[in-house]
Protein backbone atom coordinates (compact mmCIF):
# COMPACT_ATOMS: atom_id res chain seq x y z
CA UNK A 1 0.00 0.00 0.00
CA UNK A 2 1.11 3.49 -0.75
CA UNK A 3 1.84 6.16 1.85
CA UNK A 4 1.73 8.50 -0.54
CA UNK A 5 -1.76 11.02 -0.37
CA UNK A 6 -3.48 10.55 -3.43
CA UNK A 7 -4.55 14.35 -5.45
CA UNK A 8 -8.15 14.03 -6.42
CA UNK A 9 -8.60 13.15 -10.23
CA UNK A 10 -9.39 16.02 -12.83
CA UNK A 11 -12.72 15.67 -13.93
CA UNK A 12 -13.85 16.71 -17.13
CA UNK A 13 -16.39 19.80 -17.07
CA UNK A 14 -19.73 18.86 -18.55
CA UNK A 15 -21.48 21.67 -20.90
CA UNK A 16 -23.58 24.32 -19.02
CA UNK A 17 -25.96 26.59 -20.14
CA UNK A 18 -23.49 29.42 -19.10
CA UNK A 19 -20.87 27.63 -21.71
CA UNK A 20 -23.48 27.30 -24.62
CA UNK A 21 -23.92 30.13 -26.85
CA UNK A 22 -27.60 29.99 -27.30
CA UNK A 23 -29.24 29.46 -30.70
CA UNK A 24 -32.42 28.79 -32.49
CA UNK A 25 -32.81 24.78 -32.18
CA UNK A 26 -31.83 25.12 -28.32
CA UNK A 27 -34.90 27.14 -28.02
CA UNK A 28 -36.92 25.06 -30.13
CA UNK A 29 -35.53 21.97 -27.81
CA UNK A 30 -36.41 23.66 -24.53
CA UNK A 31 -39.50 24.80 -26.07
CA UNK A 32 -40.65 20.94 -27.21
CA UNK A 33 -40.56 19.68 -23.79
CA UNK A 34 -42.40 22.85 -22.18
CA UNK A 35 -45.38 22.82 -24.21
CA UNK A 36 -45.45 19.32 -23.42
CA UNK A 37 -45.89 19.58 -20.13
CA UNK A 38 -48.13 22.65 -20.37
CA UNK A 39 -50.39 20.02 -22.62
CA UNK A 40 -50.10 17.59 -19.80
CA UNK A 41 -52.16 20.78 -18.01
CA UNK A 42 -54.17 21.09 -20.90
CA UNK A 43 -55.34 17.40 -20.19
CA UNK A 44 -56.17 18.25 -17.02
CA UNK A 45 -58.57 21.09 -17.57
CA UNK A 46 -60.10 19.05 -20.37
CA UNK A 47 -60.65 16.12 -18.13
CA UNK A 48 -62.40 18.72 -15.98
CA UNK A 49 -64.83 19.98 -18.62
CA UNK A 50 -65.87 16.94 -18.94
CA UNK A 51 -66.80 16.27 -15.76
CA UNK A 52 -68.33 19.41 -15.57
CA UNK A 53 -70.54 18.81 -18.87
CA UNK A 54 -71.80 15.18 -17.38
CA UNK A 55 -72.62 16.87 -13.66
CA UNK A 56 -75.05 18.92 -15.55
CA UNK A 57 -75.86 22.53 -16.51
CA UNK A 58 -74.97 24.22 -13.28
CA UNK A 59 -71.29 22.92 -13.13
CA UNK A 60 -70.76 23.07 -16.79
CA UNK A 61 -71.72 26.94 -16.68
CA UNK A 62 -69.74 27.25 -13.89
CA UNK A 63 -66.65 25.73 -15.35
CA UNK A 64 -67.28 28.25 -18.82
CA UNK A 65 -67.46 31.00 -16.94
CA UNK A 66 -64.56 29.98 -15.16
CA UNK A 67 -62.64 29.39 -18.14
CA UNK A 68 -64.53 32.74 -19.63
CA UNK A 69 -61.97 35.13 -17.16
CA UNK A 70 -59.36 36.78 -18.05
CA UNK A 71 -56.99 34.56 -16.16
CA UNK A 72 -58.83 31.41 -18.05
CA UNK A 73 -58.92 32.68 -21.56
CA UNK A 74 -55.16 33.61 -20.85
CA UNK A 75 -54.43 30.24 -19.83
CA UNK A 76 -56.39 28.63 -22.95
CA UNK A 77 -54.39 31.04 -24.75
CA UNK A 78 -51.39 29.62 -23.92
CA UNK A 79 -52.69 25.93 -24.69
CA UNK A 80 -52.88 26.91 -28.31
CA UNK A 81 -49.30 28.25 -28.78
CA UNK A 82 -48.80 24.94 -26.48
CA UNK A 83 -50.81 22.92 -28.86
CA UNK A 84 -49.82 24.25 -32.45
CA UNK A 85 -46.14 24.68 -31.70
CA UNK A 86 -45.81 20.81 -30.32
CA UNK A 87 -47.91 19.99 -33.49
CA UNK A 88 -45.29 22.10 -35.71
CA UNK A 89 -42.33 20.53 -34.00
CA UNK A 90 -43.50 16.96 -33.94
CA UNK A 91 -43.95 17.43 -37.72
CA UNK A 92 -40.37 18.59 -37.93
CA UNK A 93 -39.34 15.60 -35.80
CA UNK A 94 -40.48 13.69 -38.06
CA UNK A 95 -39.05 14.82 -40.95
CA UNK A 96 -36.01 14.79 -39.17
CA UNK A 97 -37.00 10.74 -38.31
CA UNK A 98 -36.87 10.39 -42.29
CA UNK A 99 -33.10 11.69 -42.58
CA UNK A 100 -33.86 14.84 -43.99
CA UNK A 101 -32.92 18.82 -42.96
CA UNK A 102 -30.54 17.57 -40.41
CA UNK A 103 -27.48 20.38 -41.64
CA UNK A 104 -27.42 22.92 -39.52
CA UNK A 105 -28.84 25.70 -42.41
CA UNK A 106 -31.74 23.50 -42.40
CA UNK A 107 -32.08 22.98 -39.07
CA UNK A 108 -32.22 26.44 -38.14
CA UNK A 109 -34.96 27.23 -40.90
CA UNK A 110 -37.35 25.07 -39.67
CA UNK A 111 -36.79 25.81 -36.00
CA UNK A 112 -37.81 29.17 -37.88
CA UNK A 113 -40.81 28.03 -39.41
CA UNK A 114 -42.19 26.37 -36.43
CA UNK A 115 -42.31 29.54 -34.59
CA UNK A 116 -43.45 31.22 -36.93
CA UNK A 117 -46.09 28.89 -37.94
CA UNK A 118 -46.98 28.86 -34.09
CA UNK A 119 -47.94 32.45 -33.93
CA UNK A 120 -49.64 32.59 -36.85
CA UNK A 121 -51.83 29.49 -36.41
CA UNK A 122 -52.52 30.76 -32.89
CA UNK A 123 -53.40 34.22 -33.95
CA UNK A 124 -55.76 33.14 -36.63
CA UNK A 125 -57.22 30.57 -34.30
CA UNK A 126 -57.90 32.97 -31.66
CA UNK A 127 -59.13 35.86 -34.65
CA UNK A 128 -61.36 33.03 -35.51
CA UNK A 129 -62.72 32.59 -31.82
CA UNK A 130 -63.29 36.14 -31.13
CA UNK A 131 -65.21 36.72 -34.57
CA UNK A 132 -67.23 33.58 -34.60
CA UNK A 133 -68.71 35.28 -31.19
CA UNK A 134 -66.34 33.15 -28.39
CA UNK A 135 -65.96 35.83 -26.34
Amino acid sequence: MSDAAKAPRERPMSPHLQVWRWHITMATSIAHRATGVALYVGALILAGWAVALASGREAYAGYQALLGTPLGLLVMFGLTVSFFYHLANGIRHLVWDAGHGLDIKSANASAAFVFGFTAVASIVAWAAYFVLGGA
